[in-house]
């Protein structure tokens, strides 16, 4: 099997310039697509929603796990893409993903993923996958 050199996910395309234009520098999501990660690998900004396909890329610099994706805020402060209201809304949205073999008397905490990334830039055109990018992200390999 060839090498994961990084990871793509879908992000909306309302939200894309605040990396390309805001400077923001941190990507959080609820971890998916992770666990071959390492500092130095890339991160393909996957556009969804309209005008879909790969519009950008990043260096990922440092890589963070957390069950409480409030505790980035701590860490990166203003850098993380989303603001505090949208990642409540976001979490108070999971019950909707628990799968129907989950407990639902207790539901398990979710752990978060932080990206926090170097060196972003944008592709002059969007580039379209040779296959879909799930919800979830998918592993980049040469």
């Amino acid at each position: 099997m060839s090498e994961i050199t990084g990871v793509t996910f879908p992000v909306p395309k309302p939200l894309m310039p605040r990396f390309f234009a805001e400077g923001k520098t941190v990507f959080i999501k609820p971890a998916t697509a992770f666990k071959h990660l390492r500092s130095g690998m890339k991160l393909v900004f996957y556009q969804s929603r309209e005008d879909t396909g790969y519009v950008g890329e990043a260096t990922i610099k440092r890589i963070i796990l957390s069950d409480d994706p409030f505790a980035f805020f701590e860490t990166f402060g203003d850098a993380v893409f989303l603001n505090r209201e949208e990642v409540r809304a976001y979490v108070e949205n999971q019950e909707r993903w628990q799968g129907t073999r989950v407990r639902k008397e207790k539901p398990g905490k979710r752990t978060w993923l932080a990206l926090e990334l170097e060196d972003i830039r944008e592709y002059e055109a969007v580039k379209k996958p040779e296959r879909f990018v799930p919800v979830g992200g998918k592993y980049l390999r040469e």
